[in-house]
């Protein structure tokens, strides 16, 4: 008897130490795959939480954009809900699109004056400014920050999934954006296979994972600024680098100036740089999406 439950004592203390192996083991492994899996949107959304990138964003300046050739839409997105966005119509039929993605601040009126912009320079496209921010637009840092924090990475795949869908199969796309919205117009090309043909990002965080960057189907223009404290020139070396362990198309223009110098409601915009990256941009996206 006294064999029999020494027996029984070894085999439970057996499986209890197996057990608490198996927890321990549990535990590590998600907290390491999390690291792994952290998607560069996120990455660049956290930046939000440094005070030194928060003051970098001073508060818009004012503006209310007048005339309007665009209209709001509402489409339906694949979790079950709706998403805005800024919709300017091509004059005529075409399956040529461009998709906007905005800054940190929202889906506001400079944005919607770039989406114009960039229609009439463009030509016969279809132009569609994305909402990641469902319907919030901020006016302070303050708001940008909790706004663009609180971003789902769900939620925003589910905006870009929809308006892929509202695009077309048959759907030849360029798309470009802006600080947080740079990082999502290259995750949008990719999101988007090989209906997408040009991807323009502007100082936005990469993309380091090189098996996602393989799935990419379209060249990448990068615009950064070689005083980017955050999309640093270092941060855009290793994304060249990343770029050609892919096997991919990349074009970098770095301009000798700051994080978000292209955005005209910065108090600190820079006009000369702004405008020539501009064009660089334009004559790219219509380099490849005709």
């Amino acid at each position: 008897m006294k064999t029999l439950l020494f027996s029984l004592a070894l085999c439970l203390l057996t499986v209890m130490s197996s057990s608490a192996q198996n927890k321990m083991s549990c535990c590590s492994k998600p907290a390491k795959d999390a690291v792994e899996s952290t998607e560069a949107t996120a990455k660049f959304a956290s930046l939000s939480s440094d005070a030194a990138f928060r003051e970098k964003h001073e508060n818009p300046l004012p503006f209310s954009l007048q005339d309007q050739t665009g209209s709001m839409i509402n489409y339906s997105t694949p979790d079950g809900k709706t998403a805005n966005a800024y919709f300017i119509k091509a004059k005529e039929k075409t399956d040529d699109y461009v998709f906007v993605i905005h800054e940190w601040w929202g889906l506001n009126d400079y944005i919607k004056k770039e989406a114009q912009r960039l229609s009439q320079e463009l030509g016969n496209v279809n132009v569609i400014a994305l909402d990641l921010y469902d319907g919030k637009v901020a006016t302070t840092q303050e708001q940008a920050s909790q706004y663009m924090q609180s971003v789902s990475e769900d939620r925003a795949k589910a905006i870009i999934n929809g308006a892929l869908a509202y695009a077309g199969d048959d759907a030849d796309i360029a798309t470009i954006g802006w600080c947080f919205g740079g990082g999502w117009s290259l995750q949008t090309a990719i999101m988007a296979g090989d209906r997408a043909e040009a991807a323009v990002m502007y100082y936005g965080m990469p993309e380091q994972n090189v098996e996602r960057l393989k799935k990419l189907d379209a060249p990448v223009l990068g615009i950064f600024a070689s005083q980017d404290k955050w999309i640093t020139p270092k941060v855009v070396e290793e994304f060249k680098q990343n770029m050609d362990k892919a096997d991919e198309k990349l074009t970098v223009k770095m301009y000798d100036a700051d994080h978000a110098f292209a955005n005209p409601s910065n108090p600190k915009y820079k006009a000369e740089f702004a405008e020539e990256a501009h064009k660089i941009a334009v004559d790219f996206i219509r380099e490849h999406l005709d």
